[in-house]
């Protein structure tokens, strides 16, 4: 009964953002155009060096693809959890706890923000570019990676927002706070973690798993050994990693509901 309410809940809200076509296209362009500048920023770096961090440009713009594919694949279907500062803020969250369904899935549901969609169109367009065009020596292994890779990314990055927004339950405001880390991650997933010191490459391998995103699964279809010296499982770990990240990201947001005792309004 309450997997019905849901569907319909998310059903509504997605017909109401299509009753308005030419609102929802441009805004979809300018999903679509937003997450293209990072591409840009990519390309316009090659004009200047022939490697960054040991690699070529199509295999950065692989690494660039497969993040963005995640992050977009995360941000629409966990994006609204941005929103929990101001479900606290209001007192709404209250009444969220009150009601049969769980809480971040009503704050997930409550506004299915259709226009990200273009983050997904762009990553899934360069995605295709890139599997085309990196020299990749096809095989079952590396075609099973390639399909997994962008879905446990996004999973990882989901549990990433999650987490992250978490830090409202103790600091009311804490948007900022949170989308320092996961904007910020999405930022420097692009990239090979080969151009960040020591410390920043320990924090996005084990701290913020940014890592098994889209390096890690860049040198599995590329069959290249870490120039870093990780070993090779690694490579094939990111639905190991992405499992282990939702159980963190459920034990924090546990966590957090536990001490939520309202706003006193």
């Amino acid at each position: 009964m309450a997997d019905r309410v849901l569907l319909r809940i998310v059903a509504s809200r997605i017909r109401s953002q299509l009753a308005y076509r030419t609102s929802f296209a441009l805004h979809v362009v300018a999903q679509l155009i937003g997450q293209g500048i990072e591409l840009v920023a990519i390309l316009v770096v090659f004009t200047q060096v022939t490697s960054l961090g040991g690699f070529d440009r199509d295999e950065v713009v692989l690494m660039y693809a497969l993040a963005a594919t995640a992050f977009g694949l995360a941000d629409l279907s966990v994006g609204q959890v941005e929103e929990l500062p101001t479900y606290i803020r209001t007192g709404e969250l209250d009444v969220l706890l009150l009601r049969p369904l769980g809480t971040l899935v009503q704050i997930l549901s409550a506004d299915i923000a259709l226009k990200r969609v273009g983050k997904v169109v762009t990553g899934l367009a360069v995605l295709a570019y890139a599997y085309a065009t990196s020299g990749i020596d096809w095989t079952p292994l590396r075609v099973l990676v390639a399909a997994t890779a962008p879905l446990c990314g996004a999973v990882i990055f989901g549990a990433v927002w999650v987490a992250a927004n978490t830090v409202s339950f103790w600091v009311v405001d804490g948007r900022e706070v949170a989308n320092s880390v996961t904007y910020g991650s999405n930022f420097a997933t692009s990239y090979p973690i080969t151009v960040y010191g020591p410390w920043l490459r320990r924090v996005l391998c084990f701290a913020v798993p940014g890592a098994f995103v889209a390096y890690f699964p860049a040198l599995a279809l590329l069959g290249r050994p870490d120039p870093l010296g990780f070993p090779l499982w690694l490579q094939y770990a990111p639905p190991l990693v992405a499992a282990l990240a939702v159980g963190g990201a459920a034990l924090v947001w546990r966590a957090g509901v536990r001490r939520y005792q309202g706003t006193g309004s």
